[in-house]
């Protein structure tokens, strides 16, 4: 349908999704982004709000005949993951996004594209600068940090939205209406290091883990995919079995809502043990890619030389205490709902690794569904860190989004698809962070649902985007605003 970007940009949402994707939108780097919602709003004198955490909120007024429709929030947040493979050259601080068409999918080139949420903003900003798309009063509220701590929808004044009906844009399935949402928190374990003076006559390894699909943390959580965190671990611990090794530093993760698709140990240890430490490494990639054949294919252990220095290595006691957290730290599915078939109901993601002069920081993102089992793992998490000396801290915990099973909303846009495609769209749940639940508290009785389109690979540089499924979801969202004048509210 399109074979270039530049006829893609001709259609309205395209074209203000190209116009985000010049702009840098790091979570809690969203100044710019934020500062051109603004312009974008002055310059149709549309009343607007900028708040404090740079949430924005624009209002549109009922087109002639939907003065009496309830006011609709239009919701997405600004920030975007920003990931990148490996080399390459790009400054997510001012780089604009590389776009490029690939058969009907939109993809960015070799870093994540952003499509999650910079849909929503395309989609919001394209019916604000329309003049013949019927539609109620509308708020739109685009907020910031989504993708780390939500802090944006924390900070939202309710008092500065009259809308009781919330249509959140952040969904990643076209043609499914999402309904209900997990609660999440961020669990961080601090583990001071004990530092010992390099010892002598030994060479310097850099094992790596690469080479895996990663993905959204809990979209994809259930789909079997290595963690690059916790196959370093089990490799240090069984390496600890075969031959002495000093460590200077481990690092994995860039996010900790993305699964880690590398990570990597810095290693001191005798020259005569470097055939062993060959055969280890050797035996083991055969291990992880037997384990990981189907949904890792491409997964790797390197093993590489470097120039030895007399830098510090952790002291044994530290050492085992670092390994120890690799392996205990929850991670992966960790309860499946009885209710939902297919819907994980609880899990933890391991997301970030890093050493400093102090300490070692591990990094994990819980979810659930039900705020009992989200709390239990932060207790487990919690008797880990006592056993090891860890100092245990939380952050970012955002409530669950539960089903309502009186939705108005939903109930206009389950009709509205079926008088359009003569057909029943799904009704789901999503083992992931949105906004809506955060709002719903913060706005007593507000009724929301999540549309989207088809998205994936998401939070990974392999990120892609339908076109098809794009223009498809934006025209049934259309359709759906059109209907509200003669529904039943």
């Amino acid at each position: 349908m399109y074979n270039s970007l530049v006829d893609l940009r001709k259609h309205p949402v395209f074209h203000y999704f190209m116009e985000v994707s010049n702009i840098p939108r790091d979570s809690a780097k969203e100044k710019a982004i934020s500062d051109y919602l603004v312009r974008f709003a002055q310059a149709r004198n549309l009343e607007f709000i900028q708040d404090e955490a740079l949430n924005v909120i624009i209002k549109k007024a009922a087109t002639p005949g939907y003065e009496n429709v309830p006011t609709i929030i239009i919701q997405g947040h600004m920030d975007m993951v920003c990931e990148k493979n490996k080399g390459t050259i790009h400054d997510f601080d001012k780089d604009p996004l590389q776009l490029r068409i690939i058969g009907d999918m939109l993809y960015a080139t070799d870093t994540t594209l952003g499509a999650d949420n910079g849909v929503a903003i395309a989609y919001a900003l394209a019916l604000l600068d329309s003049h013949n798309i019927p539609h109620p009063s509308i708020e739109v509220l685009i907020t910031t940090e989504e993708e780390t701590t939500m802090r944006g929808a924390h900070a939202v004044n309710p008092s500065h939205l009259e809308g009781k009906i919330l249509v959140n844009i952040d969904s990643e399935e076209d043609k499914k209406l999402l309904v209900s949402s997990a609660g999440g928190v961020i669990i961080t374990q601090n583990l001071p290091i004990i530092w010992e003076g390099s010892p002598r006559n030994v060479v310097t390894y850099c094992i790596s883990i690469g080479g895996l699909q990663g993905g959204h943390s809990g979209i994809s959580i259930d789909k079997g995919r290595g963690n690059a965190n916790k196959l370093l671990g089990r490799v240090l611990y069984n390496l600890s079995s075969e031959l002495p090794y000093f460590i200077q530093k481990i690092s994995g993760g860039i996010k900790v809502n993305a699964i880690p698709r590398e990570a990597d140990v810095i290693i001191q240890l005798p020259a005569d043990g470097i055939g062993r430490l060959t055969e280890v490494i050797e035996a083991w990639n055969r291990t992880i890619n037997n384990e990981l054949r189907k949904s890792d294919p491409k997964v790797y252990i390197g093993l590489e030389k470097m120039e030895t220095t007399d830098a510090k290595v952790f002291s044994k006691t530290t050492m085992e205490k670092a390994i120890a957290a690799l392996m205990l730290i929850p991670n992966g599915v960790q309860s499946r709902s009885m209710e939902i078939e297919g819907l994980v109901e609880s899990s933890s993601n391991l997301g970030v690794v890093t050493t400093s002069d102090t300490e070692m920081k591990f990094e994990s993102e819980t979810r659930s569904s039900i705020k009992s089992l989200k709390y239990s793992i932060v207790n487990q998490a919690q008797i880990i860190a006592d056993m090891l000396g860890c100092e245990l801290s939380t952050d970012a915990d955002y409530p669950e989004w539960p089903y309502r099973p009186d939705s108005r909303i939903r109930k206009l846009f389950v009709e509205s698809y079926k008088e359009k495609y003569g057909t029943d769209i799904d009704i789901i749940a999503v083992h992931a962070g949105i906004e809506c639940g955060i709002l719903i508290e913060k706005i007593p009785g507000l009724d929301a649902i999540s549309i989207g389109p088809d998205m994936y690979h998401v939070h990974t540089p392999n990120e892609h985007l339908s076109i098809p499924s794009t223009i498809e979801n934006w025209e049934y969202f259309l359709y759906t605003l059109e209907k509200t004048r003669d529904f039943d509210w």
